[in-house]
């Protein structure tokens, strides 16, 4: 570990649990179920591609922005050398391990064209007397600097204070602590071999050597996984007085479970998404909770970036204009082709999607045909342009 690292756990934030296990975001991902629950929320921001749009004057028609700088740092590279998925994931993992994200914007002609991502360990925000906020960074060679809030974008978790978001590394401490212990103590439990601790008792008095002499045979016929369950000989009148309980009486298996659970609570992440499901899961459920997943936990993650975007990214000039960012997660809601096709099938012949949009949607290319560009009204639906049936012509007074 480097001194630089060192640095960061000691005064990182990290703070002792009950359990007695230092918590800070260096520990906290290395238990699984944060890491997963980090990772799942990191991947699902990040996939869903994120795109700058413009609604025409007449509010008719929505198209993405391509003449807007703005529209590449978003969808394709916001840095030299982050693409949009790259830089998406981390700034994911900042504000759900730490509660915000910070990036500089480099603004040229007042268009943002580069965003520049700070770890959030580095950055500390200060709120002045008139409200307003500034943000000192430390780089990594020790040197402050102070950046006005225009020139930062700011991405904060639910907050209390309205500025600053609050740590959920902090506030889940007690059950990443307990999570870190139990994990521990299992391991113990494996390392030390003998699946019962206890008191080996003789009749007698034992020199040095006859200890030295019993534990080395212990450890040598009783020792290791690959003699967990033999039978224990004893001679002398031995007796062996069990100390603990065993890895079932003690119930670890069901505590680390109960520790999964906690901690998904603290992300809002449904379980099943990070690889555990109960025995009540069934494949019906399991779709359910997927769905669930995307309404309950990533809609908000989309809802609190595009208002992010674009209150700090795009200017009230670009707003009036009808720019805004948007991030597309129709390919989320895609199941199997079956599923796939039976939808867009719906939209077509249900007159709600033209067929080009359509085949837009599945990656091909437009169709000649004149009639692919315009929608398809089911023949029960009496169209805007078609005279009602019990008055022919359109005449009201036939």
């Amino acid at each position: 570990m480097s001194t630089l690292d060192l640095f960061r756990q000691i005064y990182g934030g990290g703070r002792t649990s009950i359990s007695g296990k230092t918590i800070s975001v260096i520990t906290a991902v290395q238990v699984s179920a944060v890491f997963g629950c980090a990772r799942v929320i990191g991947e699902g921001v990040a996939q869903v591609p994120l795109k700058l749009m413009k609604v025409s004057a007449d509010g008719r028609n929505r198209v993405p922005a391509l003449d807007h700088p703005l529209y590449d740092v978003l969808h394709i590279r916001p840095n030299p050398w982050q693409t949009s998925f790259e830089y998406r994931e981390t700034l994911a993992w900042h504000v759900a391990l730490t509660g915000r994200h910070i990036s500089f914007k480099n603004v040229v002609f007042g268009k943002v064209v580069e965003l520049i991502p700070f770890e959030p360990d580095h950055v500390r925000v200060i709120r002045k007397d008139d409200y307003t906020l500034e943000y000192e960074v430390t780089a990594p060679n020790g040197k402050t600097q102070i950046f006005p809030a225009e020139a930062i974008w700011h991405v904060r978790g639910p907050s209390w204070d309205s500025w600053n978001g609050i740590d959920p590394i902090a506030k889940a401490r007690e059950a990443i602590g307990l999570s870190i212990a139990t994990e521990e103590q299992h391991a113990r439990m494996h390392r030390n071999g003998v699946r019962s601790s206890g008191v080996y008792s003789v009749e007698g008095t034992l020199d040095e050597k006859q200890h030295g002499k019993l534990r080395d045979w212990i450890e040598k016929e009783m020792g290791g996984l690959e003699n967990a369950g033999r039978p224990m000989v004893l001679d002398r009148a031995a007796k062996w007085l069990s100390t603990s309980m065993s890895g079932v009486d003690a119930e670890h298996l069901a505590t680390r479970e109960f520790q999964i659970q906690e901690i998904c609570r603290f992300f809002r992440m449904m379980p099943i998404m990070i690889g555990y499901s109960d025995k009540a899961a069934t494949y019906a459920s399991a779709e359910q909770m997927f769905l669930a997943h995307l309404v309950h936990c990533l809609a908000p993650w989309y809802q609190r970036l595009e208002q992010s975007i674009d209150a700090n990214l795009l200017t009230k000039a670009d707003r009036v204009a009808g720019y805004y960012s948007d991030f597309v997660e129709e390919g989320l809601l895609r199941g199997s082709a079956q599923a796939t096709a039976e939808v867009l099938d719906r939209y077509v012949n249900g007159g709600i999607m033209k067929p080009n949009e359509a085949r837009a949607k599945l990656g091909l290319d437009a169709d000649d045909d004149p009639v692919s560009d315009k929608l398809r009204v089911p023949a029960n639906i009496v169209g805007k342009n078609q005279p009602p049936k019990d008055k022919p012509n359109g005449n009201p007074n036939p």
